[in-house]
């Protein structure tokens, strides 16, 4: 049987799969980054044991972006958004971030409290 540990864990793994999955793809700019990132918080907080989730959407990177298209928008990618998640499951609280490391969308634990 997993842990109360590892049960936290594996939900806090779902989550992030869940939140990068179903956004991923999704039309942002600059000026809608805010609501898109409210939106994503208040989906991802509906799921059981998910207690906080913080969703900053990186606008600076999207203007860079725009700079050199004629596009008005982009496409939500990792490299513009950085995440932060606090899931419980029964007395265990895992704290998880997700940020771009090496190119890539790093979604990592960042502390278990028992």
């Amino acid at each position: 049987m997993p842990t109360d540990a590892e049960h936290a864990c594996f939900e806090a793994g779902i989550k992030f799969g869940s939140l990068y999955h179903q956004f991923a793809g999704t039309p942002v700019s600059p000026a809608s980054a805010e609501s898109l990132a409210r939106a994503m918080e208040e989906a991802i907080e509906n799921q059981p044991h998910c207690v906080d989730v913080d969703v900053d959407v990186r606008t600076e990177r999207i203007r860079e972006e725009l700079a050199s298209s004629s596009a008005d928008y982009t496409e939500l990618t990792g490299r513009f958004i950085d995440v932060e998640m606090r899931v419980e499951y029964a007395d265990v609280a895992v704290r998880t971030r997700m940020e771009m490391e090496d190119g890539y969308p790093l979604m990592k634990l960042v502390g278990v409290e028992e």
